[in-house]
Parts: structure tokens; C-alpha cells; sequence
């Protein structure tokens, strides 16, 4: 064991880690930064601008190492050959699920973990969500509302940068925002046809999403480039490597650690705190532990309750923290798949400027003002654009006058796609699969997961709405659809540490503060109640630096 004690310990360095990093050192605490993967170099490891003719597979991937190494990884779209990097090896980190029933784990192991390669939608929860559970009498209610987490997005907002729309909104509530990006053609005859066949029913606007349209602290404009996921040197869009963690280490307090795998949490039943961390090296396969008076589980939903339950003892024998026994349960995802796209004519003189980062977004308007057959809703994401010479890999022709004819941009085109809202239920969730462990010898997840009646009938009416937006903008051949995606593979998985007001039915309290641990704090997806249809990234990120004011207060206070 090490001697040394820090003030803080901080699990994982993501989005909620780099958050937690920042604003413990910040407020004086002494934190140590624990990392599973490896150190991002920028100037080696972002590789935006490296041609796909300097591309051993020329961007189409090396498919029997993917087949062999990430078989999983894989089915995520934003996968590729610039930055498969980004996304774990499969066969060191296995998992298991339930024959029939495919939950697909997407992971990044490095610093900065998923925020390298996150679509950075970024968008407020209100009060509809919040106040769902309650209403409808499903799970636990939220120990908060929009009231209380209000000012930290406030907070968030204005150090990452989000671009985006005021629009008036109460399911949607706006934000501090920077200039939104342009619509283009397609999407202003779409967007003016919704606002004139459904008045006060739905909206369209511009996303709202965490990459900067004007120089913001010290980090510059998008200029357009077009491939985030493979890292953005000029620190555009937010990341932790590009944003909180070089906040941190300017303290002068923080210590990053990578290659720390995290077996578990040591447990002192005498004064009921947490006083240690065991870590396997990454490298050299050697165990050991790291002391501190504060903990910050930030490891992602799954890997937080995964060393959860892997810190069973004698009095937590089903897992640290979990005397509800809700640990582990009540595991959540987006739903996404249901929607449609439409051709539409005109505009052959114009052309997309650069490759736009971000795409509309039409905010939940079921279940909003009239009840639906359905609980809860959806919002569309997607946007406008124009065919380009790939089209030739599906279009007849041959000969010089088809190679011309690529050499210009086809229809213009539209897509609404579906981002639901998916119900927490008991029965979805995770166990330690005593019989497998992982490349460091950590027992590993049997993920239990599915689909429910009210979450597929979401996708049938998000195939619905979009029809009809389309047609009423006058699209042409206009294609529904309604895709089969598995759990996970939208890669906003929640819930399985939720929190609550009574430690009877939740493991977490309003602070993210665990009711059985006194300092221990869960800050990630973890910590979710409820999943409200929205991209949850900003919702952590706010969480997660209220819970450091308030741990930090109480370590003043000395109830900590």
C-alpha cells in the first residue's frame, strides 16, 4: 500500500471524472486521478487530418483484426480506422449476457475515456423528467429538481462552451449559449414546415452541442474539419483531456495515474468509510492500493457498479453500498432506431459549406401537453444533406459520363432520427460473472437487458412523426423506418447506483453521496433515476460539480 494519503481519489477521467478532477483541485484538495488505460498525446494520437490514402486499409478498416479484437466495439457507427484506438479490446475486456438478449458495450480506456469520441449533444433535463417517476408512480423519484441542479448547468455551460438556439421551451430549458451553427437549405424548408403545420406542437431548431462556434477560453472556433471522433487539435469541441483535466493540472494539485485498473474499494467497518483503493497496474500486473479521506466513483455507469459489487465484504456481502439492494439494477439506455428520411427537390445550386459538426434536433413533444398510449417520449436528431461520389457504390453506371455525373453532388436529402426514452425497471441489470474475469483477473459483468413494450412502442410512433414532418415539407420518396438496435448501442447506459431519497430504494442520496458510505460519491450515469429522452452528458457533468461543492463543504465542516 501506498503511504501517502490524498485528499481525494477520483475513478475514471472522463467527462464526469475530468469534472470532479477540476473541481476538487481547484477548491484545494490534493487529488489523485485514477485511469484503466493509457496517456492521450494530442500531437500523436489525434489524427483528423491523415488521409485516407496514408491509411493502411484506406478508412475501410483491418475487418479480421476488428473480427478477432472488437468484435463489439465495432457495431458502434463512430468507429474507424483513424480511431479504433479509442475503443477497448473486446478480448481483454470481456463480458457476458443472456442468450437471445445482446447488450452491446461500447468503451474507451484511456485518459479522458469516451469524451474523446462522445457526439457532444448537450442538453438540459427539466422538470418533466425529473418529476416522471413520481407522476407516474414508476421506480423512485428524483431527489432533485430542475431548481437545484439549475445553476450548475449554468456553471458547466459557461466553462465548456455550447453552442445552440434559445427557444422558450419548458421541456427543453435553454442555456447559456454560444452562437448556434447555420441551418443549411434543406433543413429551413423542413424546419418553416413544421412551424406551419404543427403551431405549438413541434419545433425544430439547431443542436444544442459542446463544440465552440467563437474563441472561448483560450480554446478556438470549429473550423468545420469534420472528424470529431478522431480528436480535434485545435480543442473545439469540449473533452476532458482538451478542457477540465488541463484545469485541474494547473492547480498544481492533481495527479493523473494511468494504467490503474480498479479491482475494488476497501471498506472499514468501524468507521464506516471507505479508506483505500486496490488497483491492478496495467502494465505490470502488480496489485496496489492508493489511500484517501474522499472518493469519486467516475468510471462510467457499468464499471462504477461493477467495482461496486466486486467491494462486496462481510457487511456489504452483494456489493459495497447496496443495503436496498438496488446496486446493479435498474440499468438504462436510450432507445434509438425509429425515424425516416425524404428527398427534397430543389437547391441544386447550393452546396454544404465544410462538414458541419452537429445536426438539428427536434425537441420531445409527446406526452408533453396530451397523453399518448405511450409513457414518456422522444426527440429527432439528424439533418439535411446533399449525396456525394460515394452514391456511386450503389448507383448503375458506367464509363466517362458516370464518372462525371458522381463529380457533382446529388438531392439534397433529409433524416429524422429517434432518441427515446427508456423506463427503469428492476429486471434490467447487472451481476458479477464470477466465472470470467478480464485481462487483469477482475471478475467481470453478466449484463441482463432488454426492450419493453412501452419503449417499442416508442419506436412505432417515432416512425410515425417523422413521416409526417417530412410530408408536410413536401419530401419526396420518403422512407420509414423502424431499426432493431440492442441495448447499449446507443451508448448512454444509466441507472445501476440511482439515487433517491430513502436508502431503502436507492443507493445514492441528493449529492450523490452513498447512504451506507459516507465518502463515497457517484457522480457518472451510475447515479440515474430515471433516463428523460435527452443526451444526459451535461446532466453528470452538473451532478457531478455539485456533489464536489457539497463533499467539500462537508470535509470543512469535518462530517466527512
Amino acid at each position: 500500500m501506498a503511504s501517502k494519503v490524498y485528499d481525494a481519489i477520483v475513478i475514471g477521467s472522463g467527462i464526469t471524472g475530468g469534472w470532479a478532477a477540476k473541481e476538487l483541485s481547484e477548491k484545494g484538495l490534493e487529488t489523485l486521478v485514477l485511469e484503466a488505460g493509457r496517456p492521450i498525446t494530442p500531437e500523436n494520437d489525434y489524427v483528423e487530418h491523415v488521409p485516407v490514402w496514408e491509411k493502411k486499409f484506406r478508412g475501410m478498416n483491418d475487418t479480421r483484426k476488428l473480427d478477432q479484437e472488437q468484435p463489439v466495439q465495432r457495431t458502434c457507427g463512430g468507429l474507424d480506422e483513424w480511431n479504433s484506438k479509442f475503443f477497448v479490446n473486446d478480448r481483454e475486456n470481456p463480458y457476458t449476457t443472456p442468450d437471445g438478449k445482446p447488450f452491446l458495450w461500447i468503451r474507451g480506456r484511456q485518459v479522458g475515456g469516451r469524451s474523446i469520441t462522445w457526439g457532444r449533444q448537450t442538453y438540459r433535463w427539466s422538470d418533466l423528467d425529473f418529476e416522471a417517476n413520481l407522476r407516474e408512480g414508476i421506480a423512485v423519484d428524483w431527489p432533485i429538481r430542475y431548481a437545484d441542479i439549475a445553476p450548475w448547468y449554468d456553471y458547466v455551460e459557461d466553462f465548456i462552451g455550447v453552442s445552440g438556439q434559445a427557444e422558450g421551451l419548458p421541456q427543453l430549458p435553454d442555456g447559456k449559449f454560444l452562437p448556434p451553427m447555420e441551418f443549411n437549405c434543406a433543413e429551413v424548408i423542413v424546419r418553416d414546415a413544421i412551424a406551419r403545420h404543427f403551431p405549438g406542437e413541434r419545433r425544430m431548431t439547431m443542436g444544442r452541442c459542446a463544440i465552440l462556434t467563437q474563441l472561448h477560453r483560450g480554446r478556438m472556433p470549429c473550423h468545420y474539419c469534420g472528424p470529431c471522433a478522431r480528436g480535434c487539435m485545435t480543442r473545439s469541441y469540449f473533452s476532458s483531456l482538451n478542457s477540465t483535466l488541463p484545469a485541474a493540472l494547473a492547480t498544481g494539485k492533481t495527479t493523473v495515474r494511468p494504467f490503474s485498473v480498479v479491482h475494488s474499494l476497501v471498506f472499514d467497518a468501524n468507521t464506516r468509510k471507505l479508506t483505500a483503493v486496490r488497483v491492478i497496474d496495467g502494465q505490470s500486473k502488480q496489485a496496489i492500493e492508493f489511500r484517501a479521506n474522499v472518493f469519486f466513483l467516475c468510471a462510467s455507469a457499468l464499471e462504477s457498479a461493477r467495482i461496486l459489487l466486486n467491494s462486496a465484504n462481510p457487511e456489504f456481502p452483494d456489493g459495497l453500498a447496496n443495503s436496498s439492494g438496488e446496486l446493479g439494477h435498474n440499468l438504462m439506455d436510450h432507445l434509438m432506431g425509429g425515424g425516416a428520411r425524404g428527398r427534397i427537390e430543389g437547391n441544386e445550386d447550393k452546396a454544404p459549406l465544410g462538414h458541419r459538426p452537429n445536426g438539428i434536433y427536434v425537441p420531445r413533444f409527446r406526452n408533453v401537453k396530451q397523453k399518448q398510449s405511450f409513457l414518456r417520449g422522444y426527440g429527432f436528431q439528424g439533418g439535411g444533406s446533399r449525396e456525394g461520389w460515394q452514391r456511386g457504390a450503389n448507383t448503375p453506371g458506367f464509363g466517362a459520363d458516370f464518372k462525371q455525373a458522381l463529380g457533382r453532388p446529388g438531392p439534397w436529402s433529409m433524416g429524422l432520427y429517434g432518441f427515446g426514452e427508456c423506463l427503469p425497471n428492476h429486471g434490467n441489470f447487472i451481476a458479477i460473472d464470477k466465472g470470467k474475469v478480464d485481462a487483469w483477473g477482475i471478475p467481470t459483468l453478466h449484463i441482463t437487458a432488454q426492450w419493453r413494450e412501452n419503449e417499442r412502442a416508442l419506436l412505432q410512433d417515432m416512425a410515425v412523426t417523422a413521416s409526417e414532418m417530412l410530408e408536410a415539407a413536401g419530401a419526396k420518396d420518403i422512407d420509414s423506418f423502424v431499426e432493431d438496435n440492442a441495448p447499449g448501442l446507443t451508448i448512454h447506459e444509466m441507472g445501476t447506483a440511482r439515487m433517491g431519497r430513502d436508502p431503502k430504494t436507492s443507493v445514492l442520496n441528493a449529492h450523490n453521496q452513498a447512504h451506507d458510505v459516507q465518502n463515497l460519491f457517484v457522480t457518472d450515469g451510475a447515479c440515474m433515476a430515471s433516463s428523460s429522452c435527452v443526451n444526459p452528458s451535461l446532466t453528470y457533468m452538473a451532478l457531478t460539480a455539485r456533489a464536489c461543492d457539497y463533499a467539500v463543504q462537508q470535509m470543512k465542516r469535518g462530517e466527512l
